[in-house]
């Protein structure tokens, strides 16, 4: 999930984890960011300018005498902007200040800048939160063959290790349920996807000059538009169909008759030394396109990425946090895989605890070894072999990337029959409710969690949930019934 051994000049000494050449993220304090600063949606459209000036003062300064100039924009579109081209900075609510997502720019330097340096000076600023250099998520997977779209194929193995067939015996999903899938991209064309996507965009913004020699980028990866297809790559694919396929030639999604918001955030490219395509993408197109899932009326939100704890520089700050405050003060659920390198380490987003982070189990119940470990953790779901979609037909995928889209999904079907009984859920629920159901492990497995996803115990456990808080409510009235009548 993370680019090394490339050449960084421009970064501080230590820093392992790959970050862009001329980029790098400003979060300014509550109350001193410029009102004219537009958005990065806008001035990717040429339907604003991008701000020359920040503060007029320190922060110019520092950036000029390391830079020598700089163009900046805010990362996010405001959720309640006018609408109307040039006012995507317009209408930020509290949430969105307080959150940091009012206040955060994108900054564009030359080439040759030591990005590094530069965040470093500017975090010592009394009006800047923090400065970090856009580090880049890379994620991979194993596409073991894939399979013609015509022939019938068995998948049931992994979905009845979680037990799916009960939950959908239970609660068959609510297609006002939407699960945002901040990914690689989807095929709107696949046969298991009819009237399962929604309305999404593509945040992937990287310049060939940004991922260093030997790495190629593929197809689109400069233009911000409503068109989330991916051509190259399929890891989105593979976590779309876990989720919410149709189950024309596979079994339907684990979400049941949830939708899918495709976010594209990972661009496709090539390694050195390396034949299949993988998704690549930058800390801000990522935090950009959950912002927007989320704007969008995403409830629950699967983020199959991650970037390695320690290759940070130790004074960074933690990739995502405030885009995961942002999405828990919107009130979603969001599910992330734990990473593949088989250690007991931290990889963001899974390691914030606001996240579910979902390891792998293979299909004898045992957690794989390539599944990484750790106290956050929260449980496993199917992480080998797993039968889903691909960008044509389907395919069998490996990894804790596709773990994670069962536990999204089985969030979904919580959502959705918690809506059904007229009760609200929230990520703290949701996740108490995954554990304390979890299905033991082959042998016990210390930093992999509660144990197994079980969605349809996690379903009845819900319903015997509400079922006390009803008959305790009916106990409180009838007391108070009584008293009255006294």
């Amino acid at each position: 999930m993370t680019i090394r051994r490339l050449a960084m000049p421009w970064a501080l000494p230590g820093d392992r984890q790959y970050s862009l050449p001329t980029s790098l993220i400003l979060k300014m304090s509550l109350g001193e960011v410029n009102d004219a600063i537009c958005a990065i949606r806008d001035v990717a459209r040429r339907a604003a300018p991008a701000a020359l000036t920040i503060d007029g003062g320190p922060v110019d300064r520092i950036v000029g005498r390391f830079a020598g100039g700089f163009r900046a924009a805010r990362l996010f579109s405001s959720a309640h902007s006018p609408g109307q081209a040039g006012t995507a900075h317009l209408g930020y609510d509290v949430v969105e200040h307080v959150t940091g997502m009012a206040r955060t720019l994108i900054m564009r330097v030359p080439a040759g800048t030591p990005v590094g340096p530069l965040c470093e000076t500017l975090s010592q600023i009394s009006t800047v939160e923090s400065a970090t250099p856009n580090y880049v998520s890379v994620t991979p997977f194993d596409m073991l063959g894939t399979i013609p779209s015509g022939d019938p194929v068995d998948g049931w193995a992994q979905r009845d290790i979680v037990r799916m067939r009960e939950a959908h015996a239970i609660e068959r999903g609510d297609g006002s349920v939407a699960v945002g899938l901040v990914d690689s991209g989807i095929h709107k064309g696949h046969l298991e996807f009819l009237n399962i996507f929604r309305a999404g965009y593509d945040t992937v913004r990287l310049e060939s000059a940004d991922v260093g020699s030997g790495i190629e980028l593929l197809g689109d990866h400069v233009r911000n538009d409503s068109n989330p297809e991916d051509r190259f790559v399929g890891h989105g694919m593979g976590c779309a169909g876990i989720i919410a396929a149709r189950g024309e030639n596979m079994p339907q999604g684990m979400g049941g008759a949830c939708r899918i918001i495709p976010m594209r955030a990972l661009a496709a490219a090539r390694l050195p030394g390396k034949e299949e395509p993988v998704g690549l993408g930058a800390i801000s197109d990522l935090d950009m396109a959950v912002k927007l899932a989320v704007d969008l009326g995403a409830k629950v939100l699967n983020l199959s990425f991650g970037t390695d704890d320690t290759a940070l520089s130790p004074n960074s700050p933690k990739p995502h946090a405030d885009v995961v405050e942002y999405a828990k003060a919107r009130g979603c659920i969001l599910i992330a895989a734990s990473g593949n390198n088989g250690r007991e380490t931290r990889y963001w987003p899974a390691a914030n605890p606001d996240v579910i982070a979902v390891g792998a189990v293979d299909g004898a119940r045992y957690v794989t070894a390539f599944s990484t470990r750790g106290a956050h953790v929260a449980l496993c779901a199917p992480g080998e072999k797993v039968l889903t979609t691909g960008l044509q037909g389907y395919q069998h995928a490996t990894g804790t990337s596709f773990a994670a889209p069962f536990v999204a999904g089985a969030a979904a079907l919580l959502v959705a029959r918690s809506h059904r009984r007229a009760r609200p859920i929230d990520a703290a629920t949701v996740r108490d409710i995954l554990m304390r159901t979890a299905q033991p492990f082959a042998t016990p497995a210390i930093g992999s969690g509660a144990g197994i996803l079980d969605a349809a115990a996690a379903l009845s456990a819900l319903d015997a949930q509400i079922d006390r808080e009803e008959a305790d409510a009916r106990s409180v009235g009838g007391i108070q019934g009584g008293a009255d009548d006294g």
